[in-house]
């Protein structure tokens, strides 16, 4: 083979060594060895497959800045038409392929809808105003509601709340009565707690300290609220041990709710009650409550580690807050702490039934520990708790293997025969006593009223779902359910980007303002 760049060489019959020459190569302009492994790199098309030029192949521009020519000559023409067939047979699948990812319908298609989430949120709080009690406002976007209980007010007591669960086939209650909410005439008991309900105390004076917060722009109103909270409070927390307790444990104060709404403690609320009064007043004696009967982790005690650390002698108890709610949070995604359904809805309480609540919960509070780690910019203590928010509201939202939305009215396919007095029986003005509305419960039809934004109990361990009015462990929608249900939603909606932030982070929290009164490290 000559050496020369430029040069053009040819398969000749016989070759020094006498044998016969059958794939050569050419040395191109560049100074590369062209491929000539292959007996298709010395083929010559010589049987009219493709036109050929009027001016011959010579006159064809190279892409380099000379041409360089080489013969190619067919061996077996059956094999060359054989590697065109497979050649052609490829493309054609390959062509097929992409058609099909293109146009045939993804796996979740279907439930692009759930990314909606501001559509979610607003139909989510809807649900509120269809529990309300009392004088209904005239205002509400719920119109099958209307004025009721408003004979629940004893006149000796001067209470306005509560009712009866009691079982008794004789004993109209709001269990075994099947009206409207509007028509209840019968009996509703009222109970009265007095300082022993501590677990009741310590959620209203977190509410209390809270919604200070939430009202500051109101100062009469905020002090207010604070005054409260601070009462109860001390009342709630005195030395005596006579005081303290839960309020299953007395009769008067428990009733009927116990069968209903147990309670195991009242540690976690006083706990959670002394936080938040801390946030509201920068009074760190309650702080101190905190850290002296502090047992569980709570994201709202990480958050003021992460954001305004006070130091001694507060570090200890934030920092095992910290490493508490770290091992809570990643739990989450573990399979040997919690079950999982095939489907992926994470079971923290299996036994209970009515998992969505639970999910939802678990969902608002991993995406905001989430939240507080991106704002540290923390990626070492990150254990993907944000993924199980984003699958957990997929699952409720309709990513499920029964694809139906488990939030009414969101979605084109949801439950239809909610276990809610309100939702199935009609809103046509006529009077139906506790046996007629036994027909309505009964019915195979769906429900006249839609019950939109309410989050039912949710599916089995193995992501079965009954829509049936008398399955309440499958359609009965809650208060509680719900509330974890709008703070995810929350959580979860991305808010407006802040163009001066010029790293990109502004994930809708106020990282500062829940601070304003809290003391700095000394």
């Amino acid at each position: 083979m000559p050496s020369s760049l430029g040069s053009r060489t040819k398969a000749s019959s016989s070759d020094t060594d006498g044998c016969p020459v059958r794939f050569v190569h050419t040395i191109s302009e560049a100074g590369r060895l062209l491929p000539s492994a292959s007996r298709w790199n010395s083929i010559e098309i010589d049987f009219n497959l493709v036109p050929q030029s009027a001016n011959g192949y010579d006159s064809l521009s190279s892409r380099y800045s000379k041409s360089v020519d080489y013969d190619l000559i067919i061996t077996d023409r059956k094999y060359f038409k054989r590697f065109l067939y497979i050649s052609v047979s490829i493309a054609l699948a390959i062509l097929l392929l992409v058609l099909l990812i293109l146009f045939l319908p993804r796996k979740h298609a279907n439930h692009g809808s759930s990314q909606n989430l501001t559509l979610a949120v607003n139909q989510a709080l809807t649900f509120f105003d269809a529990q309300k009690s009392g004088q209904y406002p005239s205002n509400s976007p719920i119109k099958f509601r209307g004025d009721s209980g408003m004979h629940d007010q004893d006149s000796s007591q001067k209470h306005d709340l509560v009712g009866s669960g009691r079982n008794g086939a004789n004993i109209p209650n709001d269990i075994n009565c099947w009206q409207r909410p509007e028509q209840m005439n019968y009996a509703r008991p009222v109970s009265s707690c007095g300082t022993t309900a501590s677990d009741l105390a310590g959620e209203i004076v977190a509410a209390l300290s809270a919604a200070s917060l939430v009202f500051k722009e109101d100062t009469v109103y905020s002090k207010d609220l604070v005054a409260a909270a601070e009462k109860l409070f001390d009342l709630a927390t005195k030395d005596d041990p006579k005081s303290q307790g839960t309020y299953t444990m007395v009769d008067a104060c428990g009733g009927d709710g116990r069968t209903f709404y147990n309670s195991s403690g009242y540690e976690d609320e006083l706990v959670w009650a002394g936080t938040w009064l801390f946030f509201a007043t920068g009074n760190t004696s309650y702080l101190e409550y905190v850290r002296t009967g502090y047992k569980t982790a709570e994201v709202l005690l990480t958050r003021l580690l992460y954001f305004h650390d006070l130091g001694y002698p507060f570090e200890d108890v934030l920092a095992s807050s910290s490493n508490m709610t770290d091992s809570v949070m990643c739990s989450y995604l573990s399979d040997h702490k919690f079950n999982k359904t095939r489907g992926g809805l994470i079971l923290l309480k299996p036994d209970y039934g009515t998992p969505l609540q639970f999910s939802a919960t678990a969902a608002f509070l991993s995406k905001l520990y989430s939240d507080y780690l991106d704002l540290m910019r923390s990626t070492g203590r990150r254990c993907g708790s944000d993924v199980i928010s984003q699958k957990m509201f997929l699952y409720i939202l309709g990513d499920n293997p029964m694809k139906i939305s488990y939030m009414v009215g969101f979605g084109d396919h949801f439950p239809n025969k909610v276990h809610h007095r309100s939702a199935w029986i009609p809103w046509d003005g006529q009077l139906y006593s506790c046996a007629e509305g036994e027909r309505w419960r009964m019915s195979v039809d769906p429900n006249p009223n839609v019950l939109s934004g309410a989050m039912v109990a949710g599916p089995d361990q193995f992501d079965h779902f009954i829509d049936e009015r008398d399955q309440p462990l499958f359609t009965e929608p809650t208060i509680s359910s719900n509330a974890g249900l709008v703070a995810a939603l929350i959580a979860l909606h991305d808010p407006h980007r802040n163009p001066s932030d010029s790293n990109g982070i502004n994930l809708g929290i106020d990282q500062t303002g829940i601070f304003r009164l809290a003391p700095t490290a000394p």
